[in-house]
């Protein structure tokens, strides 16, 4: 029986060109020769096919963040990280991308939870001649990107809203070049900007708000060194909720006397799963891999000067103060601490780790660590190195399945300790613990959820200890990435994103 299908389109030429036309191909060499093709060279080389319909918007991100060579901090497949559509899930449910499509903010927003530096524009918010700036920027080249939302109709093309990457400008007759990520529909072809810029001018009917473009490059550095705010479990919206709207409502009760009470206000009341909703950043690799290397080396040293200047603010002292004294019956206090000795950590890690580098991210079911240590290593006059190893046995037997080694590095804080035994494990507070992943996540906070203290003198002691602009610089970095995260998890969560693009957050 017959099968009805579509097998690509005829591209509408004009006003387009086709880039493998003769035409194409000379607007190409030109382009080349004016300099202003630079950043093609990379973006094709991670060109790649849409693999539903509606996932234009994360085919053209997921192509520009492995363009700038941006790691993603988790595995794709095996053992490597690697950017994919299916990764690209922080800000929006798959399931209703896949059906519905995705929205110029969330696109914006899926960048910035990538780890990329962001700049967007409506076309309300701009200007051609922006625009054409910002494109002979891009294209001179390699380490910015620009992805394009418009709407297909201004090219006589079937289909209506849609996202690509520009992968070159031809200033002579002013076109810009559409990698269009659709392939299975047209090929990549050359428009004039006039017109595309038409085509941005366009109102997504979903969201009432003009379509744009934004610019992509990396951050100068790593943007979570140390702690990141996960929303891979379901616990992330009451979590978000939470902090960003009951908090400050629960602060401005006349009770609220006192730096521990505000405290206590803040973590009794949690909710049972919030310890998913922030992490400290462990780094795993195979054991066979052999010696550390200097960047991994490097790495693990930027995380332990951000633990030792957590430890080293006011609010830490307050927050260890008070988990000392908490009841230790605390359902929420309980659950954070369940993984705070590294024995616990390195079997948990283990399992973790050999679930990710099976292919299998986030789970450890069928797993089994059979042995598991917690070593200190210095060489050759290097800092101390705290790594938590285990061979993990795969296939759910002992005895029948295959062994592999995993090793986690471990962050490292030199402080004061009553233990008198040279055991790394049994001195407490070594390693990312609950209390300075608790005092990272009250830092993060937008300054204005302490404005409703009532007392005076109080909230001005808190806004003391929670300022950031007297933090140490790594620091500092750590907390606005916290909290530029935690500002777009909530607006997405409100399906309010799209509102408020561009606005700053303080």
């Amino acid at each position: 029986m017959a099968m009805a299908g579509l097998y690509r389109r005829i591209l509408p030429s004009p006003p387009a060109i086709d880039f493998a036309s003769s035409d194409g191909k000379k607007l190409f060499n030109e382009a080349i020769q004016s300099g202003t093709m630079e950043g093609f060279f990379k973006l094709i080389s991670y060109f790649q096919t849409q693999s539903e319909p509606a996932y234009c918007g994360l085919a053209s991100l997921s192509m520009v963040l492995n363009a700038l060579a941006i790691d993603p901090g988790r595995k794709w497949k095996g053992p490597w990280r690697w950017f994919d559509e299916s990764m690209l899930d922080c800000c929006e449910p798959l399931d209703k991308i896949k059906n519905e499509g995705i929205t110029f903010g969330k696109v914006a927003c899926l960048a910035h939870c990538a780890g990329a530096k962001v700049e967007a524009f409506r076309s309300n918010q701009s200007t051609i001649d922006d625009f054409r700036k910002y494109v002979k920027a891009c294209t001179s080249s390699d380490d910015c990107h620009l992805i394009t939302s418009y709407h297909r109709a201004a090219f006589k093309q079937t289909g209506s809203g849609h996202f690509s990457p520009i992968g070159g400008y031809h200033a002579e007759t002013d076109m810009a070049l559409i990698l269009d990520v659709a392939r299975f529909k047209y090929p990549p072809h050359w428009v004039p900007l006039t017109l595309l810029w038409e085509a941005m001018g366009t109102v997504d009917e979903s969201t009432g708000h003009h379509r744009g473009f934004m610019l992509i490059s990396r951050l100068q550095k790593a943007p979570s060194l140390l702690y990141t705010l996960s929303c891979k479990h379901e616990s992330w919206i009451s979590t978000a909720k939470y902090l960003m709207d009951d908090v400050p409502s629960l602060l401005k009760s006349e009770d609220v006397n006192g730096v521990e009470k505000v405290l206590s206000v803040v973590f009794t009341s949690l909710p049972t799963n919030f310890t998913e909703f922030i992490k400290w950043v462990a780094e795993v690799r195979r054991q066979e891999d052999g010696a550390l290397s200097k960047e991994e080396k490097g790495r693990l040293s930027v995380k332990e000067e951000v633990l030792n200047q957590v430890r080293e603010t006011g609010l830490f002292k307050h927050v260890k103060e008070w988990m000392s004294s908490v009841n230790s019956c605390c359902r929420s206090m309980s659950s954070l601490g369940d993984k705070d000795t590294l024995p616990e950590i390195a079997a948990h890690v283990c399992c973790q780790g050999a679930g990710i580098l099976t292919g299998n991210p986030g789970s450890s079911y069928g797993f089994c660590c059979r042995e598991t240590c917690v070593k200190r290593l210095k060489a050759n006059g290097d800092a101390p190195v705290m790594m938590v190893s285990g061979t993990v046995v795969t296939g759910g037997s002992v005895t029948g399945g295959s062994e592999q080694g995993v090793d986690m590095l471990v962050p490292f804080s030199q402080i004061k300790s009553n233990c008198c035994g040279s055991d790394p494990s049994s001195s407490a507070g070594m390693h990312p613990a609950s209390s300075d992943i608790l005092t990272a996540l009250l830092l993060a906070l937008p300054p204005k959820t302490w404005s409703g203290i009532i007392e005076e003198k109080l909230s001005q002691e808190i806004c003391g200890l929670v300022a950031t602009e007297h933090l140490p610089s790594l620091l500092q970095e750590e907390v606005l990435h916290l909290r530029r995260q935690l500002h777009f998890l909530k607006r997405c969560q409100e399906n309010k994103i799209d509102d408020d693009l561009g606005e700053p957050t303080t």
